[in-house]
């Protein structure tokens, strides 16, 4: 469980992270993070880093695959744990 949780706190690291890297280059005009890799970060398990970046760094605000996109990835990321969690403690 321990290896779990560090690898969340990373992976959401990550994700905060690419947010900030991508809106630094986009004002910049140079090379750019794809949105595939943002968000197959943020289904790997980064959303909250992910959403997180987005607003600190008001990054993809606009952009309707990321306002909707990622929370959706969240909510089931959050169902998902809660189905484990219940199969796995309660069962």
């Amino acid at each position: 469980m321990e290896y779990f949780i560090l690898y969340l706190l990373i992976i959401n690291a990550i994700a905060f992270l690419l947010m900030l890297i991508d809106k630094q280059k986009a004002r910049k005009k140079k090379w750019r993070i794809k949105e595939a890799t943002l968000m197959g970060v943020a289904a790997l398990g980064g959303s909250i880093g992910a959403l997180a970046g987005m607003y600190t760094f008001r990054h993809k605000t606009l952009h309707k695959k990321f306002t909707l996109g990622i929370p959706a990835i969240l909510a089931g990321q959050l169902a998902l744990g809660a189905l484990l969690i219940y199969i796995l403690y309660f069962r």
